[in-house]
């Protein structure tokens, strides 16, 4: 199996302008997933796909492989987070499977990376995702009805302690793998074939909004 790492970071961003490359905790965000896959010895290269001048300078400084710019048409608000994978993988034909690293996720460590690779070696997966225990559980969630009155969201027997709720997860966006061809022939990251690799809450800090980043950026100086 030969494996890159892929970490997409566009210039555009919404929430939290020029997000990949702002700093946070001393360094700026991307630099963050960059350094943790470099560290990785199951990775055959780590390769940062962007739009951006500016980003793709500070990931070569980092260390990054910037073989490639993205197309525009790549980095636009509305384009599927698959298509920027097939690209990258139709430019780097040399390897057979990628590790999609969303640099939103600063607290994903090398032993994290280290971890979700030795669960696709072992189990032979084409498809792993990173997913943590969800935050809220699905049978304590509501619909709101037009007249404001709640109905339950999923129709289950009321479960009254949380301890005896049946555990579940959500993706926490950190880690995607995929072999090659089975991701063109699915067309998807996730699929019925797919894996799951647990990690811990602290480590699945997703930055979307300003609270995120203030959230990871006190975990992230508390691990310095």
């Amino acid at each position: 199996m030969n494996t890159f790492a892929l970490i997409p970071a566009r210039g555009g961003s919404k929430g939290i302008r020029r997000k990949n490359i702002k700093m946070i905790a001393g360094k700026p965000l991307i630099v963050w997933t960059i350094e943790a896959a470099l560290r990785s010895l199951s990775l055959g290269g780590v390769v940062v796909s962007t739009d951006d001048l500016e980003i793709a300078e500070v990931a070569r400084r980092a260390g990054a492989q910037v073989p490639f710019i993205r197309p525009a048409e790549l980095a636009q608000d509305q384009t599927p987070g698959l298509d920027p994978v097939l690209h990258a993988l139709d430019q780097l034909p040399q390897f057979d499977s990628v590790v999609l690293l969303q640099p939103t996720s600063p607290l994903r460590t090398t032993d994290d990376i280290n971890g979700f690779l030795n669960l696709v070696a072992q189990k032979k997966t084409p498809s792993a995702v990173s997913v943590t225990q969800a935050d809220t559980h699905p049978y304590w969630t509501y619909r709101l009805n037009a007249d404001q009155t709640m109905a339950r969201f999923v129709d289950a027997a009321p479960v009254a302690r949380r301890q005896d709720l049946p555990a579940v997860f959500s993706l926490n966006g950190a880690m995607y793998f995929a072999d090659a061809n089975w991701l063109r022939d699915s067309g998807s990251l996730v699929g019925t074939e797919t894996l799951a690799y647990v990690m811990s809450k602290e480590h699945s800090v997703d930055l979307d909004t300003p609270l995120d980043w203030k959230f990871a950026e006190l975990l992230l100086k508390e691990s310095l």
